[in-house]
């Protein structure tokens, strides 16, 4: 790790920012998702079931597709990191905002407030632990889908390193990419953790 500093930063600072952009594209589309799916129970139905069976296949299985559409460069590395975000967060999310206690629900419907408004006041607060849940479960995945979007395809990165070294029969650069790799998870899970607690606490 000391010998090959310089090449392991490079490629942590690459994967650091393939799993900070694609957990940020893919929790906001789990957001929005769950709120369309809480605003419109037609669109719930149809789309809980489809959620439901896409989440038995591993998304890792869609990254030689998302290489062959998207190229080698950085964009299907974002896409994956976003899907395995995706997932969870709109699921929990959604779950919370189908589980408002009853006894809110039928105060905002009281006072007249609209869906909109009973969303925003009501329902959105009262699943934000779920919110919370569903981002801890997508920050522990979310590095290991950039690894092995490197792996599938691409020069960059602490995935490319740890294929570059099995090439080269260097198990020490392995070791070294590997260690990197635990390191960015670490600060990922800590900082999505301290973001999930902040959303339980408000």
């Amino acid at each position: 790790m000391i010998d090959g500093r310089a090449a392991l930063a490079r490629a942590a600072l690459v994967t650091g920012a393939e799993i900070g952009a694609g957990f940020v594209l893919g929790a906001a589309l789990g957001v929005l998702m769950a709120l369309a799916m809480g605003l419109l129970a037609p669109l719930r139905r149809a789309l809980m079931p489809l959620m439901t069976i896409s989440q038995t296949v591993p998304v890792f299985a869609f990254a030689p597709l998302l290489t062959l559409w998207l190229g080698y460069g950085i964009a299907p590395k974002i896409a994956i990191v976003a899907l395995t975000v995706f997932f969870p967060v709109a699921s929990a999310f959604g779950d919370g905002l189908s589980r408002t206690p009853r006894v809110f629900r039928e105060l905002a419907d009281s006072l007249g407030a609209t869906s909109v408004q009973a969303m925003r006041i009501v329902r959105i607060p009262a699943a934000l632990p779920d919110l919370a849940s569903g981002l801890r479960i997508a920050a522990v995945h979310a590095p290991a889908a950039a690894i092995v979007g490197e792996w599938v395809g691409g020069s960059h990165g602490l995935g490319a390193l740890m294929i570059q070294g099995a090439g080269r029969m260097k198990i020490d650069a392995m070791f070294a990419a590997l260690a990197a790799t635990v390191g960015i998870a670490v600060v990922v899970k800590a900082a999505v953790s301290r973001l999930a607690l902040r959303l339980e606490r408000s």
